[in-house]
């Protein structure tokens, strides 16, 4: 019987009813904190923003961040919402002081949602305004209005200071990654000269803007950089980048207004161009842009009026225009480029040389594999036609479509492990590809190898990463192998090929390992399934009656029906982190190179340190 569709059908949703039952709308995916996209990132975002807002408008020079198991407490030393309006500040949707370009020119957020999402998205929600020598303090639970106090005296330096806590209810069991954390807390830092940010006690500060923001990324500024890092700044615009020696690809670090465009946009699309541009008229070559393009590290930074985003979590840039000024983002960006970089290229001799003798390299590399690549994907093609170790899903990265953040490929090991996964697997969204045995240890060598080996031209393909991360297929990948001894061996070959090939899958938070129970405690009732010997004696004293324990070997041993508790809403990811200290270069060669003693040494410490601390 068809629905009947009439006036009763109609229905209309108040503020903090339409964000908890549409919240992807607001704060994109939602996940448990493993993602550095996750929801619960984009809700610290949305209360930063407006504390940089108040430092950017020139009032305050301190944020403090603290953060207490799953508690966050957010201080801006601003100027303080306005007492009579501090309920609908965090409560009314469209409600706010940026909508008045005089006041909030060039700010983050301008449509009146960010806080009112992370009060409706909050179990435990406290706003506090300290204005002229008074405060307002109001708490939320879900939007809902708890406790409001009355306006009170008090010493306390002007501000405003929010605390929350997600909602277990929307976004599960999550928990925050510190490393996630700060690296926003850096960004900001080092797009808000002089602005000092206190994360629990840590202090994070920047002078020098976007070259220092590159310095530290470069591990430390002591990466294998082939020129110096060429800094440009003007007015509304601001560039650092260099070339890097033995990388392949582009990695860009892209914001508009302190956002942190992780998608691109106008602006860095603008950029690349310029630097095309400009550098073939300095040369005067046509070079190719791939040959100029690949291995820069570039961040680039523009500020705009009333910025278009492509989603309400800013992450792609769409504005065409300077307005009100008119010009062009890309006529404004290429003329900044063209005029610093050429001046910079003619002063410093040295670096032109460097950047000529690296596009000539890039050049001659690119015309060795262009046959090596016309065969590789001729393979691709044929294989492709009955090609076994890809099943794929129907929505990707890509994708204009509201899951596309939740893609994810399985990189599995044996039919038998694929084949559960594949069978449990949510279609729409989930990819697996099978391995065939362990993979080909390539440290060391060139990306001639990803096109000469079937197994990774098959995945380089099925990840569509050849050109970068900008088109890539998959959200999450995930390396999904047993854990023992072998499964180990293959998860440590998966990251040697993209850090040594891909690192940018890395940096960009791409990478994962998939955590498998490695027991099953059951009765006739219940079944649990424990990832840690703690785990399984919880469940054993749950249980009691000498329940049935299973230990699982591998990934294989697990059953389809059982395969679709661990990668659904309540799977497990490690993500795989790279601290800013990390050296790729050394990290490889440490654990992937020739030197047996020093590992061995490394190996047998770590044991005994785990041996102590069981």
């Amino acid at each position: 019987m068809t629905e009947q569709y009439t006036d009763d059908s109609i229905r209309s949703l108040d503020w903090k009813e339409h964000i908890r039952l549409r919240p992807g709308m607001y704060i994109g995916k939602l996940g448990d904190g493993a993602s550095q996209d996750d929801g619960i990132y984009v809700l610290i975002k949305e209360v930063i923003d407006n504390a940089i807002d108040e430092y950017v408008m020139g009032f305050g020079k301190k944020i403090d961040v603290s953060l207490n198991d799953r508690t966050l407490t957010i201080r801006d030393y601003g100027r303080g919402m306005p007492l009579g309006k501090v309920i609908d500040c965090v409560s009314r949707i469209n409600t706010g002081a940026k909508y008045d370009s005089k006041v909030f020119k060039k700010a983050v957020g301008l449509n009146g949602v960010g806080s009112k999402a992370v009060n409706a998205l909050s179990s435990y929600f406290r706003v506090q305004s300290v204005r002229e020598g008074q405060t307002k303090i109001v708490e939320f639970e879900r939007g809902e209005i708890t406790q409001e106090q009355e306006l009170q005296p008090t010493d306390l330096p002007d501000g405003t200071i929010i605390t929350f806590a997600p909602d277990e209810s929307i976004f599960g069991k999550y928990h925050f990654i510190k490393d996630y954390i700060e690296r926003q807390l850096w960004n900001y830092a080092f797009l808000n000269n002089g602005l000092s940010i206190y994360f629990n006690g840590q202090r994070f500060f920047a002078k020098n803007g976007l070259l220092d923001l590159l310095s530290h990324n470069i591990n430390g500024g002591n990466g294998d950089m082939l020129y110096p890092i060429i800094h440009i700044r003007e007015e509304d615009f601001e560039c650092a980048f260099t070339h890097m020696g033995k990388q392949y690809g582009e990695e860009y670090y892209s914001f508009v207004n302190g956002q942190h465009t992780t998608q691109g946009g106008t602006h860095q699309v603008a950029f690349r161009e310029a630097i095309v541009k400009t550098i073939r008229e300095f040369y005067k070559k046509d070079f190719d842009p791939g040959d100029i393009r690949t291995s820069i590290v570039a961040a680039i930074s523009l500020k705009v009026t009333e910025p278009v985003f492509e989603s309400q979590t800013k992450t792609k840039l769409g504005s065409q225009h300077m307005e009100p000024e008119g010009q062009t983002i890309r006529t404004y960006i290429n003329d900044v480029v063209k005029r610093h970089l050429d001046n910079y290229l003619h002063i410093n001799s040295e670096t032109a040389e460097a950047l000529y003798r690296k596009i000539l390299a890039s050049e001659r590399e690119r015309k060795e594999l262009a046959g090596i690549k016309k065969l590789a994907r001729e393979s691709v093609k044929k294989i492709s036609l009955h090609n076994k170790k890809l099943r794929d899903c129907r929505v990707h990265y890509g994708d204009n479509h509201e899951r596309r953040l939740e893609t994810t490929l399985f990189i599995t090991e044996g039919d038998s492990a694929s084949g559960s996964i594949t069978k449990s697997r949510d279609v729409n969204t989930q990819a697996v590809f099978s391995l065939k045995g362990k993979p080909l240890n390539c440290y060391g060598l060139s990306k001639k190898i990803v096109y000469q080996n079937e197994e990774f031209n098959l995945l380089q393909s099925a990840l569509n990463v050849e050109e970068g991360v900008e088109n890539l297929r998959y959200n999450n990948i995930v390396v999904a192998t047993d854990a023992d001894v072998d499964g180990m061996h293959i998860r440590l070959l998966l990251l040697t090929f993209f850090l040594q090939f891909y690192p940018d899958v890395v940096r960009h938070g791409h990478l994962y390992i998939l955590q498998t129970p490695l027991f099953r405690v059951r009765n006739k009732k219940e079944t649990h399934y424990c990832y840690s010997e703690a785990e399984k004696e919880k469940a054993v004293g749950l249980l009691g009656s000498n329940p049935e324990i299973t230990r699982f070997k591998g990934l294989g041993e697990i059953s389809p029906d059982e395969f679709k508790f661990f990668i659904g809403a309540s799977i497990r990811l490690d993500p795989v982190i790279l601290k800013k200290e990390s050296s790729i270069k050394e990290m490889l060669e440490f654990y992937m190179g020739k030197n047996t003693p020093d590992r061995q040494t490394f190996i047998i410490e770590r044991l005994r340190v785990e041996e102590d601390a069981a």
